[in-house]
């Protein structure tokens, strides 16, 4: 029989079941997730548990939580399940000793401050059978969950995590398969642009760079900003085609399109190339939000294979187009442009002849993409700046970008390719590094550190409590 059900469920957005020793759950579905770490003492597979509730003995609603992933495997069979009293935990956030005799109940507990760990142990002293832990907060971003996970591997000093408006959970990570057709559909793109470069084709790349970079400064703005205007990032309204939107978001979208726009119609102007590099920054860090490299055998495949792609478009090209089909894109030698928009530009200062040094996207962004691995690595380990991979990954590249400039200088202004400078830089330090420190097979495989399971401790009655997973 289950006993107040109705209000626990007004609050179950997101149901995770810790249970005790003893208590079963039917129609689970176990999965096998092999990709995601698994620590000793914590190796239990992720498990969708059924729980069923009853009021006044007629059956009523039905939620679904989440195994732990440490203790005794939760049962699966239907038909050993048990019925028992539920009851709201009070404090309801059960991180003191509840008020009431809770004596084989089990008890629903709001997510609170304290640790899964502490709501098991102060549960269990109490007599409980099993404790539900109904999850009302925002969906984490991946540092969030981060910290929500450490708290789940250590007994000790709480963090709780800085929840701020405008993170966002979407991730999309890049696998193999993703990094070695990222050399076909990129060299697809190049030889279109090649072929078809115009100017009613540069005019169709500027509206959808424009479209982009009015993404990416909306998407940088809003995050600085929510810092001082909350109440404004955190209350939404419903735009169609949108969904909920911020009425942060919706205050500097004008902006953001006023800014796009002006740069599209004054691009030829001299100092038009701030408004290019600031649009394409802010769309080159809105991307790396998004996209992550999950380890350094992925980010090295991807590196390696655009390493092969620049050599081959900047110089093996010229054998079958006569021209190094890289540069004419980048420079827009086929129309009255000056270059496609899809690159970063920088005056040359001391050149009597004036012109632009230009660094495209894909210089940045790609090896972007390993730099921002070493920052989540080195804080996920809890490592120094100077014990770390994210600082020396950055002169690495510093470093990479510093000899391409040389090159250029010393092949009398003909284009090289940055990458083919960079990668041998980026790999190779953190190659290095991840061996000297005996961190490399974390690095290439795992993308993690290891990580100590503390919840693997004998208790009372020879029962271990289920802690859930997050």
């Amino acid at each position: 029989m289950a006993r107040r059900s109705q209000e626990a469920a007004a609050v179950a957005v997101l149901v995770v079941v810790a249970a005790l020793a003893g208590v079963a759950a039917g129609g689970d579905i176990v999965h096998q997730d092999d990709e995601a770490p698994k620590i000793p003492g914590c190796s239990n597979d992720f498990m969708l548990v059924k729980v069923q509730t009853w009021v006044n003995n007629k059956e009523s609603d039905e939620f679904v939580g989440v195994g732990a992933r440490f203790g005794p495997i939760i049962e699966a069979k239907e038909k050993h399940a048990n019925r028992t009293t539920l009851l709201l935990a009070d404090p309801s956030d059960c991180c003191t000793s509840p008020r009431e005799k809770v004596t084989g109940d089990v008890l629903v507990v709001e997510r609170g401050n304290c640790t899964f760990t502490t709501k098991a142990r102060v549960a269990e002293a109490a007599g409980a059978s099993a404790i539900i832990i109904i999850n009302h907060m925002q969906a984490w971003s991946a540092r969030e969950a981060d910290i929500e996970q450490e708290k789940l591997l250590k007994d000790g000093h709480e963090v709780l995590p800085n929840f701020e408006a405008g993170g966002s959970s979407g991730m999309i990570d890049i696998n193999m398969a993703s990094a070695v057709l990222f050399v076909v559909i990129a060299s697809c793109f190049l030889i279109t642009l090649y072929k078809l470069m115009s100017h009613w084709f540069v005019e169709l790349l500027v509206v959808i760079f424009c479209i982009g970079g009015v993404e990416g400064l909306q998407t940088c703005l809003v995050a600085l900003l929510s810092r001082w205007f909350k109440p404004a990032a955190e209350s939404f309204v419903k735009v169609p085609f949108f969904g909920a939107v911020s009425y942060l978001t919706l205050a500097v979208c004008p902006f953001c399109i006023a800014f796009a726009v002006l740069w599209g119609v004054f691009r030829r102007l001299p100092y038009a190339w701030i408004g290019q590099d600031i649009l394409g920054i802010t769309l080159i860090i809105t991307v790396i939000q998004i996209v992550r490299i999950p380890n350094l055998k992925v980010g090295s495949a991807l590196l390696s294979c655009a390493f092969l792609y620049d050599i081959f478009w900047v110089f093996i090209s010229k054998m079958w187009f006569h021209e190094s089909v890289m540069i004419v894109v980048a420079r827009g030698d086929k129309t009255d442009e000056d270059g496609v928009p899809m690159l970063l530009k920088i005056p040359r200062m001391f050149d009597p002849w004036g012109g632009y040094s230009i660094i495209g996207f894909g210089d940045i962004l790609l090896p972007g993409l390993l730099i921002a691995f070493a920052l989540r690595y080195d804080w996920a380990a809890k490592k120094t700046l100077q014990s770390g991979y994210f600082l020396w990954s950055m002169v690495a590249y510093g470093s990479g970008l510093l000899i391409t400039y040389v090159a250029l200088n010393l092949m009398d202004g003909h284009g090289q390719p940055a990458l083919l400078y960079i990668v041998p830089f980026t790999i190779g330090t953190f190659l290095a590094l991840g061996m000297k420190r005996g961190e490399l097979r974390n690095l290439w495989t795992r993308g993690q550190p290891e990580r100590i399971c503390t919840h693997s401790h004998p208790l009372k009655d020879s029962s271990v409590p289920l802690s859930p997973s997050s």
